[in-house]
C-alpha cells in the first residue's frame, strides 16, 4: 500500500481486551494476553511502513481502580512480554521508552522496564513508548513542577514565562515528537486522559475493532484515513 504521508508518531488506546475475552467465553486475563500479541503485530507492520514512534496506553493512573487480581495479571503479562520478547525487539531495532510516573510500580516492574530501555537505547528504527502508570493531567503537572525545580537548581527566575520548548523537555514522552495520529479501538470515542499535550493537533481514528483483533488491515485503514486528511494546524492551505 502506497501512502503520501506517514505519521511520525502514532498513539494507540488499546481498548477492548476484556470485551474480547467475554465474547470468547474466556477470562479477562486471556484478553490481555491476546492484546500483547496484537502489540507484536502492530510493531511489525509499523516497521514495514517506517513509522518512527508509537505510544501505547498500557496502564493508566485510573486503572488502579480495577480489581487487584486483574492489575496483578496485567503487570505479570508486562513482565512476561519483556522477558520473552526483548531479544527479538532488540534485533528488530526497536527502542523501548517508558512514559508515566514511577511511583506505585513495583521494583520488579521498574527493573524490567529499565533493563529493556538500557538494552535498546541505541536502536533507531522504531521507538515503542509504553505509557504505564500514565495520566495526561499528572504528566502536565509533573512537567511544570520539574521546570520549576530545574530553574531553582540553576538559580534562574521562577517568574519568567515558560516556553513550549522548555516545558516539553520535561514531559514523560521527551524527546518524542507530537502525536500525528491517535487510534482508539473498541468503539469508544474519547481520549481518556491520554497524551493530552502531545495530541493537540492529532488526527483521531476510532474503530469498533477490539484491540486483540487489531492487525495489519486495521492499521492500514487508520493510515489511509491519516493520508486523506488535510492538516492545516490552524492556518489555511
Amino acid at each position: 500500500m502506497k501512502l503520501q504521508t506517514i505519521p511520525s508518531h502514532i498513539a494507540v488506546i488499546m481498548d477492548g481486551n476484556g470485551r474480547w475475552a467475554e465474547n470468547q467465553g474466556k477470562k479477562r486475563t486471556e484478553g490481555h494476553r491476546e492484546g500483547a500479541n496484537a502489540i507484536d503485530r502492530l510493531l511489525d507492520v509499523a516497521l514495514e511502513y517506517k513509522i518512527p514512534n508509537i505510544s501505547l496506553y498500557a496502564f493508566s493512573t485510573e486503572n488502579w481502580k480495577r480489581p487487584i487480581t486483574e492489575i496483578q495479571a496485567i503487570f505479570g503479562l508486562l513482565v512476561e512480554f519483556i522477558e520473552t520478547r526483548l531479544d527479538t525487539i532488540h534485533e528488530k531495532g526497536i527502542r523501548i521508552h517508558h512514559s508515566g510516573a514511577r511511583n506505585k510500580l513495583s521494583k520488579t516492574v521498574l527493573s524490567k522496564i529499565d533493563h529493556a530501555m538500557a538494552v535498546t537505547k541505541k536502536n533507531k528504527k522504531l521507538t515503542a513508548n509504553f505509557c504505564l502508570n500514565y495520566g495526561g493531567h499528572e504528566e502536565i503537572l509533573s512537567s511544570f513542577s520539574r521546570v520549576m525545580a530545574a530553574r531553582k537548581a540553576k538559580k534562574e527566575s521562577l517568574d519568567k514565562a515558560i516556553s513550549v520548548k522548555e516545558f516539553e523537555k520535561y514531559l514523560y514522552t521527551s524527546p518524542l515528537p507530537p502525536v500525528d495520529l491517535l487510534i482508539r479501538t473498541a468503539g469508544e470515542q474519547r481520549i481518556s486522559n491520554f497524551l493530552l499535550w502531545q495530541s493537540a493537533y492529532a488526527e483521531m481514528f476510532f474503530t469498533s475493532t477490539l484491540w486483540p483483533d487489531f492487525g495489519r488491515t486495521s492499521l492500514e485503514e487508520a493510515l489511509l484515513f491519516f493520508d486523506s486528511r488535510k492538516r492545516k494546524f490552524g492556518g489555511l492551505l
